[in-house]
C-alpha cells in the first residue's frame, strides 16, 4: 500500500493596501532609495493600518481567498496552524482567532513561532497530521504584522520589513507529490543577534522598557547576515543531495525574502540560475513568516505538475531549514 503524503492543493495570499515606499522612508530616516535597493532589494512594502487590526485580519483574508478558490467552506478545515511572531495577543493563539473570524467551527488550531522560518516549520508540522491519516484538510498560514514591532527611526531595520500573509491547503495523496523531505535546524545562541528585548516573561512590559524602545526588533546585522548565508545555503544543498537532485532537476528555489544577497548566495550554492529563483522582495519586503507562501501565490500560475521546489528560510532564534516539495497542479 502506498504511503500517504501531504500535497499542497491550493495557495492564496493577502497584503494590505497601504504602501510604504523607499521615497517615504527617505523622509523618515537617514537613507536613500538607492542605498535600500542595492543592499536589500526592497522598493515597497505593504503596511497594515487601521484601529484594532492585527495579524489575524490579514491571515483571515488569505484563508478566505484560499477556500473560495478551492470551493470549500471554513467548516471543511480540520486543522489550522499559524506561523507568526506578531500574534494578535500573547494568548489566545492567533490561529484560534483566525478560525473564529472565518467561521471554522470544526478545526482546532495553534501557533508556531520560528520567526522567518515559521512557515516551513509549520508546513512540515502540518504535513505530519496528513501523513498519519488523522486529518484530510490542514491549512498552514504564514502571517506577520512586522510594522507593529519595527522602530521607524531605526534605519537598519525599518527599511527591510513589511506586512502580509499567505496560506496553503494540505490534503492527502498516495502519489509521489507534496512535501517529500525536510531539513530543519535551530541554534538558540543566535538569539543574541536577533530578538525583541522586552514583552516576554524575562522582561515584561514596563514604563522603562517602553521608554527604551525595547519592544521593537533588535538586529545585529553582520552576524545575522553571515549565519543566514551559510545556513540557508547549507540546508538547500543538503536537501538536494539527500534527494539526488541536480540544479537541472530544480524548477524553483523558493527562498525566504530577507535580503537579495542572501538569496543570491543560496542560489549559487545550489547551482541554479536567477530564472529559477522566486523573488518578490522588491514588492513586499520581508514579511517574515509570510514571504514563502506569498512567493508561491505570486508564482502559482507558472508552476506545473512535477515541478521540484526547494523552500528555504533563515530566521531569528536562530532557526533555518529547507523543504523539498514536488508540485501538483
Amino acid at each position: 500500500m502506498s504511503s500517504i503524503k501531504a500535497v499542497i492543493t491550493g495557495v492564496h495570499g493577502y497584503v494590505p493596501p497601504d504602501l510604504l515606499t523607499n521615497q517615504d522612508l527617505e523622509k523618515m530616516v537617514d537613507t536613500t532609495d538607492e542605498w535600500i535597493r542595492t543592499r536589500t532589494g526592497v522598493e515597497t512594502r505593504h503596511i497594515l493600518k487601521g484601529e484594532g487590526l492585527g495579524t489575524s485580519d490579514m491571515a483571515a483574508e488569505a484563508v478566505k481567498g484560499l477556500l473560495a478558490k478551492k470551493g470549500l467552506t471554513a467548516n471543511d478545515i480540520d486543522l489550522l496552524i499559524c506561523a507568526t511572531v506578531t500574534p494578535d495577543h500573547v494568548f489566545p493563539a492567533t490561529a484560534n482567532i483566525i478560525c473564529d473570524k472565518i467561521g471554522a467551527k470544526n478545526a482546532f488550531g495553534y501557533d508556531i513561532a520560528a520567526a522567518c522560518s515559521g512557515f516551513i516549520f509549520a508546513l512540515v508540522t502540518g504535513s505530519q497530521f496528513i501523513e498519519t491519516g488523522k486529518y484530510k484538510r490542514v491549512v498552514v498560514v504564514g502571517a506577520d504584522k512586522m510594522s507593529s514591532i519595527i522602530d521607524y527611526t531605526d534605519r537598519s531595520t525599518c527599511v527591510i520589513f513589511g506586512d502580509g500573509a499567505g496560506a496553503v491547503l494540505l490534503e492527502p495523496t498516495t502519489e509521489n507529490f507534496g512535501v517529500l523531505d525536510s531539513v530543519l535546524k535551530s541554534d538558540g545562541h543566535g538569539r543574541v543577534y536577533l530578538h525583541q528585548k522586552a514583552g516576554g516573561s524575562v522582561k515584561p512590559a514596563s514604563h522603562e522598557t517602553v521608554d527604551k524602545k525595547e519592544h521593537y526588533v533588535f538586529q545585529d546585522g553582520q552576524p545575522v547576515f553571515k549565519a543566514a548565508v551559510v545556513g540557508m545555503a547549507d540546508v538547500s544543498a543538503e536537501i538536494m543531495e539527500r534527494n539526488n537532485l541536480t540544479a537541472d532537476d530544480v524548477a524553483y528555489l523558493v527562498p525566504h525574502q530577507a535580503n537579495l544577497r542572501i538569496i543570491d548566495a543560496t542560489a549559487r550554492r545550489m547551482g541554479v540560475g536567477n530564472d529559477k529563483v522566486m523573488i518578490n522582495i522588491q514588492k513586499y519586503g520581508n514579511t517574515t513568516a509570510g514571504t514563502i507562501p506569498l512567493c508561491l501565490w505570486d508564482w502559482e500560475d507558472k508552476l506545473q505538475t512535477g515541478d521540484n521546489l526547494v523552500l528555504a528560510a533563515f530566521g531569528g532564534g536562530f532557526t533555518w531549514g529547507a523543504v523539498y516539495v514536488k508540485w501538483k497542479k
